[in-house]
C-alpha cells in the first residue's frame, strides 16, 4: 500500500500543496471557485486566488496554471500552503489561477493524453488546449475583478505541456509563458525515447489511462494501481516477462492499449506533437529545464529551438539548471543530484534572479524585449556555475569527433586501420540502469542521470572508451550526435550511448552525499545518455530489420549538455544494448510490434562496434 501512497504524493506535488489554515495564502488572498465555459459548452473547474488588497486603484496581473493533476484543495475556504511558481512571487502579488483541464478531476469533458492540436478550427466543436487556454483567458480578463489585463502562464511537467500548448492560443492578454519541463512529443520524451518504451513508467498508466465518469475531487483510478510484492523493481519487471503480459494489469487501460497498438511514429503520435505548430508566436517565452531531468529533457530544448527557428524575432529564451525534474521550484538548500553537489540555494537564485524577473517585466513592467535577462541562462555542470549566452547552441562552439577505438581509447583523431570490439547482449540478463534498487518502483526515475556508472562499465556486456587524463579543461556546450557503425548477429538491437565524467583518484567526497556506500574517488559521473532502437535508424515511421552480420550505421542525437571536464579528469563513453528496467528490452529479433513479442523472440546477440564510430560534440573554446 505504501507504493500507492508514494505515487499519489508524487502526483499531487506538482500542483496541489499541503492545505494550510494559517499560511500566507489564507491570510492574504481570497478564493473563488468557478466553472468557465469553453466554446463547445464544456465547463472547466477553476480556482481563482486574488490578493485581498486588490482594488480598482491596485490591480494585479494574473498568472495561471492548467493541470491534469488536480487543483486541490477544493472548497472556497480551503487554501494551499503555497501559490504560484514560488514563495517570492506569491508575496509580490499576483492573481493566481488554477484550472483542472478537460476531463480531469472537477472539470467536465473527456480526457486525452497530449491533446492533438487543431491548427485550422472550423467550428466550435474543434477544441484543443490552445482553444481552452484562449477561452479561459478571455473569461478571466472580462470577469475577474481588479486584474490589469495581463496574463502569464507557467507549469512543470504535464502542466508544462499545457503551458507550451497554451502559447498556441495567442490570446492578446497572454503576455508571458514559461513552459517548464514540458513534453513536446510523447514518442521522444517521457514514455518513449526515440521510440524505445520507458518501462520505468509502467506504474503510471492508471493515472493517464482511466477515464472518470463524473466530476470528482477524489482519485478515480486507484483500482488499477499495481501494488508490487517486491521492493526490487528490476526483478518485478524481469518477472513480468514480455510486455504482452502487461495485459493482466492493463487490459482495460486505454492509454496502455494506445501505446501497445502504436509502436511506430504513426499519425497517432505525430498529431500529438507540438513542434510543427509553432507559427507566429505572440507572448514572451521562457522555457525552463533541468540538465538531469529524467522525465522531460528533450521537450524544453526542442521547444526553445523550434520557436527560435520559426520565430527569430520573438522574445524566446531558455534556462537549464543542475536539476532533476521540476526541482528548481523547491529550495533544498544544498543542491544535489544523486551524489553530486552543485552549490547552495541554486533554486532560490533561479526563482529570484530569473523567474520572478521574467514575469514581473512582462506582467507588471513595460513588457519590451529589454527584460535584463540573457537569451540563454545555462548552468555548467562541471564548473558548477551559471553561464549566459546570446544564443544556444552558442556560436563559440566548434565540432569535435571523439572516436571509439578498438583498444578502448576515446580519441580525437580518426583510426589509422580498421578495428572493432564486441559484446554479447542477453535480454534475459539485461544491464541494470541503476544500482539503487530503492528507486526502481517509483512513479518515474530520477537519480540515474548523474549516477556512478562503474557498476555498468565493469560488466562484460558494456563497452568502455576513455581519453587519457586531461591536461586542460574541456567544455562541451551544445549538441551531441552519436554516429555508430555496428553489426549484430540478430536482426534488431538497441544501442545506448553514455557520456561520462571520470573523476580523479584524489577527488574528495562532498559532505552531503546521500549514498554512504559510494566514493567520489574515480567516480564515473553520467553526464548524458540516450537510447536508439536500430529498427528506427532510417525512419521512425517505418521500422526496418537489421541484416545479420552486416556493418550498418546507427546515428542519433543525445540531448544537449553544458559540462566542463576538468583538468585531471577523463572523458568516457560507454556503449551497451540494455538499461533495464528504464528501457524495455529489445527482443534482438526483429518483430513488427515489440510490445507483442513472445518469449521465444528474445534472443542473445553479439553486438560489434567498429572503430570508425564516433561521438560528435560541440567544444567551447
Amino acid at each position: 500500500m505504501k507504493y500507492l501512497k508514494l505515487i499519489l504524493i508524487l502526483l499531487s506535488a506538482s500542483t496541489a500543496f499541503a492545505q494550510s489554515d494559517t499560511g500566507y495564502p489564507k491570510t492574504n488572498y481570497t478564493k473563488k471557485e468557478v466553472y468557465i465555459p469553453m466554446r463547445d459548452g464544456t465547463k472547466l473547474f477553476t480556482a481563482i486566488y486574488t490578493p485581498k488588497d486588490a482594488s480598482k486603484d491596485k490591480k494585479y496581473p494574473m498568472i495561471m496554471q492548467r493541470t491534469c493533476y488536480s487543483v486541490a484543495p477544493y472548497g472556497e475556504d480551503k487554501f494551499p500552503a503555497r501559490l504560484g511558481p514560488s514563495d517570492l512571487m506569491m508575496k509580490e502579488g499576483y492573481i493566481v489561477v488554477m484550472q483542472d483541464v478537460r476531463g480531469r478531476w472537477k472539470s467536465e469533458g473527456t480526457w486525452t493524453n497530449m491533446t492533438p492540436v487543431i491548427d485550422n478550427k472550423k467550428s466550435k466543436k474543434d477544441v484543443d488546449e490552445g482553444s481552452d487556454t484562449y477561452d479561459t483567458i478571455d473569461w478571466l480578463v472580462k470577469n475577474v475583478a481588479n486584474n490589469n489585463g495581463k496574463v502569464g502562464q507557467w507549469g512543470i511537467s504535464y502542466p508544462g505541456f499545457y503551458t507550451a500548448a497554451g502559447i498556441l492560443s495567442n490570446h492578446p492578454a497572454l503576455k508571458a509563458s514559461s513552459p517548464q519541463a514540458p513534453i513536446s512529443d510523447f514518442f521522444f520524451d517521457d514514455f518513449h525515447h526515440n521510440g524505445s518504451f520507458l518501462q520505468s513508467y509502467f506504474f503510471t498508466f492508471p493515472v493517464f489511462g482511466v477515464q472518470k465518469t463524473d466530476t470528482t475531487s477524489k482519485p478515480w483510478y486507484n483500482n488499477q494501481m499495481i501494488l508490487p510484492k517486491t521492493k526490487d523493481g528490476y526483478q518485478f519487471a524481469l518477472d513480468l516477462g514480455p510486455l504482452t503480459n502487461a495485459d493482466k494489469y492493463y487490459k482495460n487501460n486505454f492509454f496502455w492499449q494506445e501505446t501497445v497498438n502504436h509502436p511506430n511514429y504513426d499519425e497517432f503520435w505525430q498529431k500529438r506533437g507540438l513542434l510543427k505548430h509553432y507559427g507566429a508566436i505572440k507572448p514572451a517565452v521562457m522555457v525552463v529545464g533541468g540538465w538531469y531531468d529524467a522525465e522531460d529533457l528533450s521537450g524544453p530544448l526542442n521547444i526553445y529551438k523550434t520557436i527560435e527557428k520559426k520565430n527569430p524575432n520573438a522574445y524566446n529564451t531558455i534556462v537549464m539548471g543542475p536539476f532533476g525534474h521540476g526541482r528548481w521550484s523547491r529550495e533544498t538548500g544544498h543542491t544535489m543530484h544523486s551524489n553530486v553537489f552543485f552549490g547552495d540555494s541554486i533554486a532560490t537564485f533561479y526563482q529570484k534572479e530569473i523567474e520572478a524577473k521574467f514575469f514581473n517585466h512582462f506582467l507588471k513592467g513595460n513588457g519590451d524585449k529589454n527584460s535584463g535577462l540573457p537569451e540563454a541562462y545555462m548552468f555548467d555542470t562541471g564548473k558548477k556555475q551559471w553561464e549566459t549566452f546570446d544564443q544556444w547552441p552558442t556560436e563559440k562552439a566548434s565540432k569535435q569527433k571523439l572516436y571509439l577505438g578498438a583498444d578502448g581509447k576515446l580519441s580525437m583523431t580518426a583510426p589509422q586501420s580498421p578495428g572493432s570490439v564486441n559484446y554479447i547482449s542477453d535480454p534475459l540478463k539485461p544491464v541494470p540502469y541503476t544500482e539503487d534498487l530503492t528507486t526502481t518502483l517509483g512513479f518515474t526515475p530520477h537519480n540515474y542521470m548523474s549516477e556512478d556508472q562503474r557498476f555498468a562499465g565493469r560488466r562484460p556486456d558494456v563497452l568502455v572508451y576513455q581519453t587519457d587524463i586531461l591536461d586542460n579543461d574541456i567544455t562541451l556546450g551544445g549538441e551531441i550526435m552519436s554516429h555508430l557503425k555496428i553489426a549484430t548477429t540478430g536482426t534488431d538491437a538497441d544501442f545506448i550511448v553514455k557520456l561520462i565524467d571520470v573523476y580523479p583518484a584524489d577527488e574528495p567526497n562532498n559532505p552531503y552525499m546521500p549514498n554512504k556506500n559510494i566514493t567520489l574517488s574515480n567516480y564515473w559521473q553520467m553526464v548524458r545518455s540516450e537510447v536508439m532502437p536500430a529498427r528506427f535508424r532510417n525512419s521512425f515511421e517505418k521500422p526496418e530489420a537489421l541484416v545479420a552480420n552486416q556493418k550498418t550505421g546507427v546515428n542519433f542525437k543525445l540531448q544537449d549538455v553544458l559540462h566542463t571536464f576538468k583538468k585531471g579528469h577523463r572523458i568516457m563513453v560507454q556503449v551497451q544494448s540494455t538499461a533495464f528496467p528504464l528501457f524495455a528490452r529489445n527482443p534482438q529479433k526483429f518483430v513488427e510490434n515489440p510490445y507483442k513479442a513472445t518469449e521465444a523472440d528474445y534472443i542473445k546477440a553479439t553486438q560489434t562496434v567498429f572503430n570508425d564510430s564516433f561521438i560528435e560534440v560541440d567544444v567551447i573554446k
